[in-house]
Order: structure tokens, then sequence, then C-alpha cells
């Protein structure tokens, strides 16, 4: 076996020090309008066969997270009219716990030449570069789903056509905590050589 020896590099050392961190410990302040700019452009650019860019984004910023989670919960407490009060709270905080919220919305079809599978992965690798873009630039970030991302009343009132599906919501802010780290894959279990 070859010899192993540490390489490092800034772009390396930034995707070993990259940790989701939930909603509840990010802080403001939020990025401004440069900042989301650079990070959507940068979210971008990402495999994509037949450049198609099967994915949009929606930016939920300032006021917008108040509004949404204000959506989000009267939907849920319709749906669910035996929820305590302290849930419905929950959904109403749901957008505001972090300082901006980027929805990466997959519009995945089907085409003559580009498998609908690879359109989805490419909306996964939006998902990725965006939480790497926000920890280059000095934030925490984490890749969010649960009940919102697939409930038809909620894409609706978010805008999505429906064929189009939320690949996440990346939430993005200032670590409030130092992120610890997860336990990881024993390598040999999940590699196999060919």
């Amino acid at each position: 076996m070859a010899h192993e020896h540490e390489i490092s590099n800034p772009t390396l050392d930034l995707m070993g020090r990259r940790r989701s961190l939930a909603p509840q410990f990010m802080t403001g302040p939020a990025p401004g309008p440069e900042e989301i700019a650079k990070m959507l452009k940068l979210a971008a650019r990402v495999p994509d066969h037949g450049k198609l860019a099967p994915w949009r984004f929606i930016v939920f910023a300032g006021a917008a997270r108040e509004r949404a989670g204000d959506l989000v919960a009267t939907i849920f407490a319709r749906k669910n009219p035996d929820a305590p009060a302290a849930r419905i709270e929950a959904e109403k905080r749901r957008f505001s716990q972090s300082p901006l919220v980027i929805a990466v919305v997959s519009n995945a079809g089907p085409h003559v030449k580009i498998p609908e599978w690879e359109q989805v992965m490419s909306a996964g690798a939006v998902c990725m570069n965006l939480t790497l873009a926000a920890t280059a630039m000095g934030f925490a970030s984490t890749w969010l789903t649960d009940w919102i991302a697939y409930d038809r009343d909620i894409l609706d009132i978010f805008g999505l056509a429906p064929h189009e599906k939320i690949a996440g919501f990346i939430h993005i802010g200032h670590a409030s905590i130092k992120p610890e780290d997860r336990l990881r894959p024993e390598m040999d279990q999940i590699t196999r050589y060919f």
C-alpha cells in the first residue's frame, strides 16, 4: 500500500471543516444582497448535462421569512386541527430561526436526451455547492427538507409548478455555537475498488 501523506490546500481544508448547524443555533447578521448573489452564482456552478439549468432559487430574506412561516403555520394548523399551540408556533418560526433561507427548486423533467435522474442530481449538487459557498464566506449552513418540502399546498404558495420539487431549504447564518462533527462512515466499509 502506498504511503499516505497529508495533502492540504485551502479548498480541501474548507471541505474538511464544513459542518451542518441546526437553524436554532444560527444568528445574524444575514448575508447581504451582494453576498447572496455571490453564493447563488457559485451554487449554480455544477455539472449540468445538456446545460438545462434544471433548478432555480427562492430566497427568503428579511420579513419574507416571517411571512413564509405564517403561511406554513396556517396550512399546518388547518391540516392538523388537534396540534398543540406550541407546535403551530414552531411551524411559524420555521423560516425565521436562521437569518436567511434559500430554497433550491428542482424542475427536472422528461427530456429527449438528458435523463431526469441526472437533472435531479444536478439540483442536489447545487444544494451542496450552496453550503460550501456559505462556509467559504464565513457562514454556517444546513440543508433541510422536512414535511414542507413535500406538501403540495406549501409548494403552491411558494410558486412551484406541478412538476417542480424542493431539493432543499438551505439555512444560512452565523454560528452561535461551534458545530460539532458527527460520526462519519468508515471508508473501507463503503469503498470497493473494481
